[in-house]
């Protein structure tokens, strides 16, 4: 069982030992420090914080539980109850609130819950306002407001359609050409929230949206991280309902990938490739990816005239890296389109809209459009932690191995080969080692990933 800190808010697995586990007081006491890190940041009359949060089991006593530790702050909260995490990045700034908390792990199974933190633009906090709620909670440095000052809760259940609304008045959103195309598609939403909110959108573009897992209960079907291995079912529906394609998303909505009409993955490091291709060849300007993500992004990126650039892992520095460049479309391999026009956040709701458009004015089935991209093939794989592994000195190792080779260590260690790549970084969402490699093949994207762990292996001698 495992609490894990990190940029990407705080998650942890529930029940369990207090400082060990997501427990309630823990819950209490980040969200605590959030509450006081949002006072500390202007001093008004009123603050505002939007929360909102994904389907799973544990998520209302996680949401109930800091939404009142906020009121006991004397900050005033808006409950999106179920929702997405962009969907909730969008409110913060509709509402002129303070900030944002979503309840959600993400792609982590259903023992885990998280608080992801957001700033008054609905932005995930940098490295440096995490490391300051951090310490607060390490030093029960805060102080809760008088019986005449507490906040108050406000319920608001319309933020999907009023997201949605905002999706749709895209400019580059073709709803027209998609009306016309009568598409059918299987949409997996793993029990969660984008049962709720990928059917709504696909109805208002006049998609006939085909419901699998679509009930907002938290009994995951299948392990959520929406990869190959755990699609097995909506491959199968996507041939039996002789559907355009399938969708499927991660619990909290902000990854995305697509199932062919023939039931195999487009590729969740394609989604913000295509993506990508119609944002410029509408618009043409610059990309950024973190560096774990495909090359296919960058070809298709110089294909229309722009430059690309790879960020540190994580949302947070994607954004950073996107403003300081101006591009005009980001985010990251698996599955997460950053799309500024509407927000700076990874949003599935923006991917499924430009991807229609994309395939209906371009007239082709998925199949053919995949066909069309440079042909990359990645492999993802793993090693569990343990206490004893030295993860600073496996990866400095590695960084000696291979010194005479084409390396950036800005995140973890990156090797590029001149055909082919892998990125060695520790998670900062599960206690692992990332292992990811990209290669002409995926014979050789195995291989390679299987030859980099043997080597990790017999450094650590495990």
């Amino acid at each position: 069982m495992t609490l894990i800190k990190s940029i990407s808010g705080i998650r942890g697995t529930i029940g369990g030992n207090v400082g060990d586990n997501l427990t309630p007081i823990d819950a209490v006491k980040f969200a605590s420090a959030y509450g006081t890190w949002i006072k500390q940041q202007r001093n008004k009359e009123n603050y505002r914080v939007v929360v909102g949060r994904d389907a799973r089991i544990s998520g209302e006593m996680i949401q109930n539980l800091v939404m009142n530790t906020l009121v006991g702050l004397g900050i005033h909260v808006i409950d999106l109850g179920l929702s997405t995490t962009p969907t909730v990045e969008v409110a913060v700034p509709m509402e002129h609130a303070d900030g944002g908390i979503i309840l959600t792990a993400s792609h982590n199974p259903k023992q885990w819950n998280a608080l992801k933190l957001l700033d008054a633009k609905g932005e995930f906090l940098n490295g440096v306002e995490g490391a300051k709620i951090l310490e607060l909670a390490e030093h029960n440095d805060m102080s809760f407001a008088d019986v005449d000052n507490l906040g108050k809760i406000t319920t608001n259940d319309a933020y999907i359609d009023m997201h949605i609304d905002e999706v749709l008045a895209m400019d580059l959103v073709n709803k027209e050409a998609i009306e016309k195309s009568n598409f059918k598609v299987v949409v997996d939403g793993v029990n969660s929230t984008g049962g709720i909110a990928i059917p709504l959108l696909l109805e208002r573009l006049g998609v006939h949206p085909i419901k699998l897992y679509c009930e907002p209960n938290g009994h995951f079907p299948h392990n959520p991280e929406p990869l190959k291995e755990h699609l097995t079912d909506l491959s199968e529906a996507v041939v039996k309902e002789n559907a355009d394609f399938g969708i499927v998303v991660d619990p909290d909505v902000d990854r995305l990938a697509f199932m062919d009409e023939k039931g195999d993955m487009f590729g969740e490091e394609y989604t913000l490739v295509a993506c990508a291709d119609y944002v410029l060849s509408k618009t043409p300007g610059n990309t950024v990816s973190n560096m774990s993500s495909t090359r296919a992004l960058r070809d298709i990126t110089e294909k229309h005239g722009g430059s690309y650039e790879a960020s540190a892992v994580g949302e947070v520095n994607v954004v950073s890296l996107m403003k300081k460049n101006n591009a005009i479309i980001g985010g990251e391999g698996n599955g997460g389109i950053i799309y500024p026009e509407l927000h700076y956040g990874r949003d599935a709701l923006v991917g499924v809209a430009l991807f229609l458009s994309l395939l209906a004015e371009g007239n082709m089935t998925v199949s053919e459009l995949r066909a069309s991209y440079p042909n990359y093939f990645m492999s993802k794989k793993k090693i569990q932690l343990t206490p004893e592994l030295d993860v600073d000195g496996l990866l400095n190792a590695m960084e000696s191995k291979y010194r005479h080779e084409n390396l950036t260590t800005i995140d973890g260690v990156k090797i590029d080969f001149s055909d082919s790549w892998v990125h060695l970084r520790k998670s900062n969402t599960e206690p692992i080692i990332r292992i990811y490699t990209e290669a002409p093949s995926q014979q050789d994207a195995d291989d390679l990933a299987d030859r980099i762990i043997n080597e990790i292996k017999a450094i650590a001698n495990i």
